[in-house]
């Protein structure tokens, strides 16, 4: 047997590339019903391994924030990069 079926759900990123061509070769149009049926197939079990993996992701998200006694969800700001420990304002006072 050459093709190597694999039991564990594919990582994330390797789902959302299967995916993608998943969704180039079905737009495409250019295959069967037969395949357009089995490519949407495993379109919605690609799809349901993402979402069970992004769902995995805010638990472990939600387990650390309450670990480190933070209760309250705040949401992301990309403008203040990875430092957690800048103030809100993001610039320095010079009270003199």
């Amino acid at each position: 047997m050459t093709k190597k079926k694999s039991l564990a759900p594919p990582d994330f990123e390797s789902a959302i590339k299967e995916l993608e061509s998943l969704v180039a070769r079905m737009e495409q149009g250019d295959i069967s019903l037969e395949e357009s049926l089995a490519c949407f197939e495993r379109g919605i079990g690609l799809t349901r391994a993402c979402q069970q993996s992004l769902k995995d992701a805010e638990q472990k998200v939600q387990i650390l924030i309450e670990k480190n006694g933070q209760e309250e969800l705040r949401p992301f700001d990309q403008t203040q990069g990875d430092s957690l420990t800048s103030s809100p304002g993001g610039t320095e006072s010079n009270e003199t």
